[in-house]
């Protein structure tokens, strides 16, 4: 199971059909922050609402789907789950406006080692959906981004989106979550540590 040969299999695929798209999650953690492994793509689309359904239905004909009610689950919960050729576990996220405009422009394009460019998120956004998210594990994710990019991400795009997000997440304060993760790295590169 090849999970660069997956993501770039979507890509051309999500490029064919000339949808904006941006890697997220363990492909974008590789490049940004300290590598672990992955074993599934995770992606963001940007498709017209008018669109929607047609997108969808273009996915589900060429790949296949991993739970059952594919379709309505896809639109109620903007998330499509499918499956590689070869197996690998994809969750397409349907971004929507407003914030996603943002980070799509933000979004960068990187050479991989075998030679393939894909679009990977920038640094600021995978913190910003790291602390959205607010997991134990995405606190040390937001940690060895800031640390393996040496602090140079922009703080202050990061705290607008951040505090723009808090009234509607109930089950943490993001920003709290980013503040914490940045002293933690910023004591982490004060005393020498590195990645």
């Amino acid at each position: 199971m090849n999970v660069l040969r997956a993501a770039i299999e979507v890509a051309r695929f999500l490029e064919e059909q000339e949808v904006r798209y941006f890697m997220i999650g363990g492909l974008a953690l590789q490049h940004w922050g300290e590598p672990r492994l992955t074993r599934d793509v995770d992606v963001t689309v940007l498709v017209d609402p008018e669109d929607l359904e047609s997108f969808v239905d273009r996915v589900l004909e060429r790949f296949s789907p991993r739970i059952a009610d594919t379709k309505p689950f896809a639109l109620r919960h903007r998330v499509l789950l499918i499956a590689t050729d070869q197996g690998v576990p994809v969750d397409i996220s349907l971004g929507i406006p407003g914030y996603e405009e943002e980070a799509f422009a933000r979004a960068v394009w990187v050479k991989f080692p075998a030679g393939e460019k894909l679009r990977l998120v920038s640094p600021e956004d995978l913190i910003i959906h790291k602390c959205v998210a607010g997991r134990p594990r995405d606190a040390e994710d937001v940690e060895s981004i800031l640390i393996r990019q040496r602090l140079r991400v922009d703080l202050d795009t990061i705290r607008q989106w951040l505090e723009a997000f808090r009234p509607i997440i109930d089950t943490h304060d993001p920003l709290a979550f980013f503040e914490q993760a940045l002293t933690r790295a910023r004591r982490s590169l004060e005393t020498g540590g590195d990645l």
